[in-house]
């Protein structure tokens, strides 16, 4: 069941004791209120979950207190009580914003129904944001694989998904530390539940603990609203920790004790939070040697590396090459609205294979999208490519070892010549000049830069 932070507002204090109780036993955490002021006085911080609030009390109705916490932007959902079954008094309830209604007294188990239904309520509209999000920024990488390198990481993969072991990956930045850390989630038992990544090198120092574990209102300057923590967010479903060497020491030991307590507890709250969040870290650095150089805790370190994915590098398993650029061809001409019958050349996917990518995939991805941009006639060309990326091919230097000039830069002046002179030709259009000579307009300036 997931962890709810509850509020019970009710003059009476046996009704209070009898609800904490059972929450708290449930795993709930629990604050109370024995009057409207003093919830509207916890309300404050943003962070309740679910208040369920006694609609007749001496000083602030229930139906009051939910008005007023409306109108701070409060958006606690409310559950509201009374021993007086008035379909007038659940309208008016209902009107001023409250969730739900009920009649009292309330017997446990359906009080712990109720509560299981709304933390469904308020999960699935955080997974629909967090999903939202991820849609917006990541797109997947996943295609079939052929080398016997990742056929080794994909058996990995398929052994430790279905378990909830924490998961290590390394690798070198831009080899799909991330595509694996989905793809462990999606074939995992949590799949249906939220998927949270967080870049731990890209959010500022200062704001980590409150990314990582949310605030309450008020909690430091600038906290005009409670913010739910990532870690909340993904309760119940996985967390992906990008760049965990990132992450400075301080923070290393809150999230130790988040792995071992296995709750969190907000800026500015004074209770803890129940959480059941599965971790996979990803780093391109080497934390045994961070870990001896005092820079990573040890102690973090061995929680983290419990079960260790080392991913191969582009250049370790080239035989994937063909089929990543094929992948990469279809997906990104579908994002530009280019037919996906877009050809590469095989000189230049000689000139593809033959580079190193120390980039890796996240490399060739940018490369490819950028050769379709260049290319004409449905055909990616040498000269639609990077330069850098053609000199395994064609890179021989201008001046042989004697002074003289290389074959290479001597046709290399002759097509210069050749292309200057159809530019003259057609009186300056290079457009026309391009037509002219059989090639695209872009392989015109790529050649005339070269």
């Amino acid at each position: 069941m997931r962890s709810l932070q509850l509020l019970i507002i009710d003059d009476e204090p046996a009704i209070r004791q009898i609800l904490s109780n059972a929450a708290t036993n449930a795993g709930h955490s629990v604050s109370v209120a024995a009057n409207g002021a003093e919830a509207l006085e916890r309300l404050g911080k943003g962070d309740i979950d679910v208040a369920v609030c006694d609609i007749r009390m001496p000083d602030i109705t229930g139906i009051e207190v939910v008005e007023k916490a409306r109108s701070q932007g409060i958006d606690t959902i409310f559950l509201m009580m009374t021993a007086y079954a008035s379909v007038d008094t659940a309208i008016e309830a209902m009107r001023a914003g409250a969730y739900d209604y009920t009649i009292k007294p309330l017997r446990t188990e359906d009080f712990l129904n109720r509560m299981e239904r709304l933390a469904d309520v308020i999960h699935l509209k955080s997974e629909n944001k967090v999903l939202r999000e991820l849609v917006k920024s990541q797109n997947s990488d996943t295609c079939a694989t052929v080398s016997p390198a990742m056929k080794d990481i994909e058996r990995l993969v398929l052994k430790v998904a279905p378990t909830d072991s924490t998961v290590l990956i390394t690798g070198a930045s831009g080899s799909g530390k991330g595509v694996i850390a989905q793809s462990i989630h999606q074939n995992s038992l949590r799949s249906n539940r939220a998927f949270v990544p967080i870049n731990c090198g890209a959010i500022p120092e200062n704001l980590l603990e409150s990314e990582f574990f949310g605030h309450t209102k008020g909690a430091f300057t600038g906290a005009s609203k409670a913010k739910r923590g990532l870690f909340v967010e993904a309760d119940q479903g996985t967390i992906f920790l990008d760049e965990i060497g990132e992450l400075p020491l301080n923070l290393q030991v809150k999230l130790l004790h988040v792995i071992e307590d296995q709750n969190v507890r907000a800026l500015g709250s004074e209770q803890p939070r129940k959480i059941n969040v599965r971790i996979i870290a990803a780093t391109n650095q080497d934390l045994n040697e961070m870990v001896k150089q005092g820079s990573f805790r040890e102690d973090l370190f061995f929680r983290l590396n419990v079960f260790h994915i080392p991913l191969p590098s582009l250049e370790q398993r080239k035989e994937d090459l063909p089929v990543l650029i094929k992948h990469f061809i279809q997906r990104e001409s579908q994002k530009m609205g280019l037919p996906p019958t877009i050809e590469l050349l095989p000189e230049a996917m000689q000139c593809l294979l033959a580079y190193s990518w120390p980039g890796n995939v996240r490399e060739l991805q940018n490369v490819v999208a950028r050769s379709l941009i260049l290319s004409e006639n449905g055909v990616i060309e040498i000269a639609d490519l990077p330069q850098d990326i053609q000199l395994p091919l064609f890179g021989y230097p201008d001046k042989s070892d004697n002074g003289q000039d290389t074959l290479k830069h001597q046709l290399r002046n002759f097509e210069l010549a050749i292309i200057n002179t159809a530019i003259d030709d057609a009186s300056g259009d290079r457009r026309l000049a391009a037509k002219r000579l059989g090639i695209g307009v872009s392989s015109l300036y790529r050649k005339l830069e070269l």
